[in-house]
């Protein structure tokens, strides 16, 4: 596959001035486009810089106010509500979860639900962030209509992504970060960056049918996650994400890739002391002690490791910040067409071919 190599800051860079061209403050700019360039690092294309022209389209026709303006509607000590008036997504999101970790500070625990956001990029970037203050981070979002309800042919129900990240003690950060759906549907649309076609099951056309076209997957229907647990998890996080928070739910919440309509899109975060529940150095030998029992189970046939939820990310950050993140000359192209309109330059790095 064609593409190529870019040096992270570099990347970084670019995508804040994008940002900026389209009235972005400076700081805000900066945590955006590292929340994408980390993902790429991370080797999740399908939240990475692929999204940054969305959010710039977005921005552009004012469904997404490029300067955030926050609102606490409600502070219960331990429990906050938060409005984001149709802000910046990852500036929200990165506020919600820092008073989380300060409520659980002063209480043991902090919840922050979050009311009229935009997409946030990658839930895992956030929970991390949780884990690196000491704290068990658990967040939730919902999203657009990506897959049936069970029994039902029609789209009605979010992916609904979430995630839970812990401290691992020596052993680096703990992460889940999943969709309810088989697949992201932002793997789709990194498949059709690729011009490759997507593995069957992943989704079915708008007549019912299997497909592996990419283009035909984005306009019918994922598939769940595990049948039918798959759609009642996605339901259940609809409710802390959309109900709970007084934001959009079900068919009212829009996904990024739409142009010219509000998101609507709400958020629950959780943190968790980890000293407010145990001693956090019996709590670190423990965490460690459950890597290491897992990680020494025999290996089934063919496989070669058996890796803790998070490790994967870990190691490829670490390779990417060294080597460089990769993008599909799809996104490159992308990207090189944004600076043109932005105003902004755009010299990163030469082709190369996939590692």
């Amino acid at each position: 596959m064609a593409g190529t190599r870019v040096d992270a800051d570099r990347l970084g860079i670019f995508g804040t001035r994008v940002l900026q061209s389209v009235g972005v403050p400076g700081t805000d700019a900066r945590l955006v486009s590292d929340s994408l360039v980390t993902a790429d690092l991370w080797g999740h294309a399908s939240h990475g810089m692929l999204r940054l022209p969305w959010y710039v389209n977005r921005i552009r026709s004012g469904v997404m106010k490029p300067v955030t303006g926050l609102e606490t509607v409600i502070d219960g000590g331990a429990v906050a509500v938060i409005d984001g008036h149709d802000g910046v997504g990852q500036v929200i999101t990165n506020h919600a979860c820092r008073d989380a970790v300060a409520r659980a500070g002063r209480h043991g625990i902090g919840a922050v639900a979050v009311r009229n956001s935009n997409h946030f990029g990658t839930a895992a970037y956030w929970t991390r962030i949780m884990a690196a203050a000491g704290c068990i981070g658990i967040l939730t979002t919902n999203g657009s209509p990506a897959m049936a309800p069970t029994g039902g042919r029609e789209k009605a129900v979010g992916a609904n992504p979430w995630s839970i990240a812990a401290p691992g003690g020596s052993r680096g950060p703990v992460v889940l970060d999943i969709a309810n759906t088989g697949v992201a549907r932002g793997k789709i649309y990194a498949a059709l960056q690729r011009d490759e076609p997507i593995p069957a099951g992943w989704a079915i056309d708008a007549n019912g049918l299997p497909t592996t076209d990419p283009r035909i997957a984005i306009d019918g229907i994922l598939a769940p996650m595990a049948g039918h647990k798959g759609y009642a998890i996605a339901f259940m996080m609809d409710v802390l994400s959309g109900v709970l928070t007084g934001s959009s739910y079900a068919t009212g919440v829009v996904g990024p890739y739409v142009a010219d309509r509000r998101s609507g899109c709400g958020h629950l975060v959780l943190a968790m002391r980890i000293d407010a529940f145990a001693d956090r150095a019996h709590f670190d030998r423990r965490i460690e002690d459950l890597i290491d029992v897992t990680k020494q189970v025999p290996l089934a046939r063919d496989a070669t490791e058996i890796y803790y939820p998070g490790e994967i990310e870990n190691r490829a950050e670490e390779r990417g910040r060294r080597d460089g993140a990769f993008l599909p000359r799809k996104t490159m192209g992308d990207l090189r067409g944004l600076a043109a309109s932005c105003g902004v330059p755009f010299s990163i790095a030469e082709p190369v071919r996939d590692r």
